[in-house]
């Protein structure tokens, strides 16, 4: 019986200790003085073509009072690669998110990437969308038709 009773106890302490230190890591992040500013939240490709290049960038401005660190940025599949900032963006600074998509896709694109950082504004998904249209098929031996002005071969 003690066992039980001393398990349990140690149960519920595990569970008050974790639930202390998440919320003490949710206070830290709203307490944050970084805010992160984007100038555009999503980038429309339109129609392109396969093989095209796919990159794009999306301007981020540190408007907070204290130095914006992007901890994380994902795309939401392995198609869409996102490279983000690694040293901290100062107040009042901007930087650049560069996300290259593979354009050997074709069909339809929307696809995000989550950046993750200390602003007390949260994570932040940006969106990509677009179509990429197939590169048309080239002949491997183009026939070039007969004009009818051209001298022909008789056989006789």
């Amino acid at each position: 019986m003690k066992r039980i009773a001393f398990t349990l106890l140690m149960f519920g302490a595990s569970v008050l200790f974790l639930n202390a230190q998440d919320a003490a890591s949710k206070n830290a992040a709203s307490t944050s003085q970084a805010e992160i500013k984007m100038d555009k939240l999503e980038h429309d490709y339109g129609e392109i073509m396969q093989g095209d290049n796919g990159e794009c960038e999306f301007t981020v401005t540190n408007v907070g009072k204290e130095p914006l660190i992007i901890n994380n940025c994902m795309g939401s599949c392995g198609c869409t690669v996102p490279q983000c900032p690694t040293e901290p963006i100062l107040p009042g600074k901007s930087a650049k998110i560069k996300v290259k998509y593979d354009t050997n896709r074709v069909g339809g694109i929307y696809k995000t990437v989550t950046v993750n950082s200390n602003a007390k504004n949260g994570v932040i998904t940006l969106t990509i969308k677009g179509n990429v249209k197939a590169k048309p098929v080239e002949e491997a031996f183009p026939q070039n038709p007969t004009s009818k002005d051209a001298p022909t071969e008789k056989k006789g």
